[in-house]
């Protein structure tokens, strides 16, 4: 198992084959993926796992799962990915994203997890900018990333091209962002 960060309270790491469950369960549950057009089979949670373990294993970038620092239960994920989304994001964008089990809403984990997340991205990266979008309606999501001190692009929101015509309420993201110099000015 190979540690990427930590939090009082949280361990991001690379994915377990003991993960797999938590894994399929975060992207199978309809509170979880009510902003998402598709939810997962075991099978595809089981291959999108492999590649976000190959390429954190390869890049250092992927969205790492997060357990619970005393236990090492997994409880969901976050962290960092590049995203293919031309024209709307430009190559080499990196976004910060999470996804928890719903059992652990409420808690403060995503703000912890993301803040971490930044951090390594800023640092280790060297990261200009970080961006974060969600569904417009998803105020659970956008709450997280101003929390963490991401700001509204109101002229970088953008039809997301991979959701299908048959989920129009899906469509329109709304895009939040910081840039390196706003994050060190917060006290990074």
């Amino acid at each position: 198992m190979t540690v990427i960060l930590t939090t009082d309270r949280l361990v991001l790491r690379n994915w377990t084959e003991e993960d797999r469950s938590l894994f399929h369960e975060i992207n199978s549950d309809p509170d979880v993926m009510e902003f998402f057009a598709f939810r997962r089979s075991r099978v595809e949670a089981d291959s999108m796992l492999d590649t976000i373990r190959d390429a954190i294993a390869t890049t250092g970038l992927g969205f790492y799962a997060v357990a619970l620092k005393e236990t090492d239960e997994p409880i969901g994920f976050c962290g960092l990915w590049k995203p293919d989304l031309e024209p709307f994001l430009p190559t080499g964008t990196i976004e910060v994203g999470w996804r928890l089990a719903k059992r652990h809403w409420g808690k403060g984990y995503a703000t912890e997890a993301g803040a971490a997340a930044l951090r390594h991205g800023f640092t280790q990266f060297n990261s200009p900018e970080i961006v974060s979008f969600a569904v417009a309606d998803n105020h659970r999501s956008t709450a997280v990333m101003r929390r963490l001190g991401l700001d509204p692009q109101p002229d970088r929101d953008f039809d997301h091209p991979r959701v299908p015509d048959t989920h129009p309420h899906l469509k329109r993201h709304v895009l939040y962002a910081i840039s390196r110099q706003q994050w060190m000015r917060t006290g990074g």
